[in-house]
């Protein structure tokens, strides 16, 4: 029976889970969108999901929690000031996961985890597309 397993352990020991969610969460930030597996998708969105949360109230303890866990200090520093903001009408439903294809290697179940809400481009980047157009 499965009873109280609250987790998925994919595979790995404690240290390299920690640091496989660590490493998935931080990019997931910094790119809002990425493809993993459908497990590990759910695992790193259990721990993004606390993290925005987290994130709504930007005090001093909150930001060394989550900088505890990113690896970057310029994606707290986004997720403070840009994503979380998002977010503050929100309670919950942070991450999508989206069923793709599997893969060729070994069949592996694929899955993209993407933000529900997207940050704005610089407007830089905007103006630049405009003047093309």
């Amino acid at each position: 029976m499965k009873h109280r397993i609250g987790f998925n352990a994919l595979s790995r020991n404690r240290a390299e889970r920690k640091a496989l969610k660590r490493n998935m969460v931080t990019s997931l930030f910094r790119y809002e969108k990425i493809e993993t597996t459908l497990a590990k998708a759910k695992e790193v969105s259990r721990v993004a999901e606390k993290m925005i949360t987290r994130a709504k109230d930007d005090t001093t303890h909150n930001r060394r929690l989550t900088a505890s866990v990113l690896y970057d200090d310029a994606i707290v520093d986004k997720l403070f000031k840009e994503i979380a903001p998002l977010y503050l009408e929100t309670n919950g439903g942070y991450t999508r996961i989206i069923k793709t294809q599997y893969r060729n290697g070994d069949s592996a179940e694929m899955a993209i985890l993407e933000l529900t809400k997207k940050t704005e481009k610089p407007e830089k980047e905007k103006k630049a597309k405009q003047e093309k157009a």
